[in-house]
């Protein structure tokens, strides 16, 4: 009965001139959005690796900025200390001074050899208030007009106090040295005109000590121009015209 009164219903609001809307479309540029559990949608997921990819320069590290700084901070604290000490210690050069020279022999043979035997009086000064020098492969030799004219001499290690000074007297030559013809011959002239000029080389290592600090080794050059009053035939000590000028290098 209940079945009849419905069907009977919908014949009674049957309408044969109506006709039906279509429903509306949905709008093109709206988009549902479904979220299955366990899953992320596309378009998250390419932000989630956008920020993966983002540069580190937008992301700061404090702990690796803060050991940047604490090294930096070192660095120029090391480098204050290591300039006031480098003031504070710097050593000067020593001094070299000729203060005299003495000639035990001086010839020259055909075919042009010389001999030579010299004796020298050097004074080193170490300048230094705060540090003390130490000598060591010192080596002598005599050269006259840029011409080595005795062979090199070794001479024993040396050690100068701070703000003190050594005599050093060696020995050199005694050996015929081949030699140039003008050299022969120039030395006859000088020794005419009763002047004759030489030059003493010394060479070795030094290092400079402050306390229990030792610097490393380092090379040097002296040259000293000899100026001397001296004629052929004279021996001894012979007079130093002029103070003579050394030349350091280290």
């Amino acid at each position: 009965m209940a079945e009849m009164q419905i069907q009977h219903q919908e014949d009674h609001n049957y309408n044969p001139n109506h006709i039906p809307r279509p429903s509306p479309s949905p709008n093109p540029t709206q988009y549902t959005q479904y979220r299955f559990p366990g899953k992320v949608p596309h378009h998250q997921h390419q932000v989630h690796n956008m920020d993966k990819a983002t540069p580190s320069r937008f992301k700061p590290n404090a702990p690796k900025r803060q050991h940047c700084i604490c090294i930096t901070v070192f660095l120029l604290l090391l480098g204050i200390i290591l300039l006031v000490l480098w003031l504070a210690y710097h050593p000067n050069k020593p001094r070299f001074t000729v203060a005299s020279a003495s000639v035990y022999s001086l010839n020259a043979t055909s075919p042009p050899l010389m001999s030579i035997a010299m004796q020298f009086n050097v004074v080193i000064k170490n300048p230094n208030r705060r540090v003390s020098i130490s000598f060591d492969r010192l080596s002598a030799y005599v050269s006259y007009r840029n011409q080595p004219v005795t062979p090199h001499v070794m001479l024993p290690p040396l050690f100068i106090e701070k703000n003190s000074a050594v005599s050093l007297s060696p020995e050199i030559g005694g050996v015929a040295v081949p030699v140039s013809e003008d050299l022969t011959n120039g030395l006859a002239m000088d020794e005419n005109y009763g002047v004759v000029g030489v030059k003493l080389v010394l060479s070795g290592r030094l290092r400079w000590r402050a306390g229990d600090i030792n610097s490393a080794h380092y090379g040097f050059y002296v040259k000293c121009d000899v100026l001397m009053g001296l004629r052929k035939g004279f021996v001894g000590q012979v007079p130093l015209l002029g103070a003579p000028v050394c030349d350091v290098n280290t």
